[in-house]
């Protein structure tokens, strides 16, 4: 039931991602165009920006699904498995706590960013830095998963 929900959360997760991109794609050739044309769209990159920050968060959270992040494994690999299991587990506990207190700080920083108006839009700066709290949200999430799943599975041998 879980690895069920799992995928299709990634598959929603994805399909917003690919959505984000193609709305960024769109809007600076449509701003492209239309500049060239004389008559710009002052809003354009405001809204690309938007766009673009979910777009990184969303992205971050797949590549930690998929183990695609940049890690070091020099120390890992010259471990046996069983130590090597308990160091994972170690590292993930880390980013956990990590992740916990800097979504408090990601939080309090889309608070007080929502009176702040932006530009051309006059949209509310929390719809930015809530970027912030819904990625953190989701890599809090995944290493989660990942680490009770790191848990379950004991090594043989």
């Amino acid at each position: 039931m879980y690895r069920k929900a799992g995928a299709l959360f990634r598959r929603v997760e994805t399909g917003c991602a690919i959505l984000l991109l193609i709305a960024i794609v769109v809007l600076v050739a449509v701003a492209s165009i239309t500049r060239a044309m004389g008559a710009p769209i002052i809003w354009s990159v405001e809204i690309a920006q938007l766009c673009f920050v979910w777009l990184c968060m969303l992205s971050a959270d797949l590549a930690l699904q998929g183990n695609r992040h940049f890690g070091l494994t020099a120390l890992p690999d010259a471990l046996d498995p069983r130590h090597r299991r308990w160091l994972e587990l170690a590292n993930r506990a880390v980013l956990v706590v990590l992740l916990a207190f800097l979504l408090t700080y990601a939080w309090r920083n889309a608070v007080l960013m929502h009176p702040r108006l932006i530009g051309a839009t006059q949209m509310h700066g929390s719809l930015i830095h809530a970027s912030m709290v819904a990625g953190l949200c989701l890599l809090l999430r995944t290493m989660i998963v990942q680490s009770v799943a790191l848990w379950r599975d004991a090594p043989t041998g």
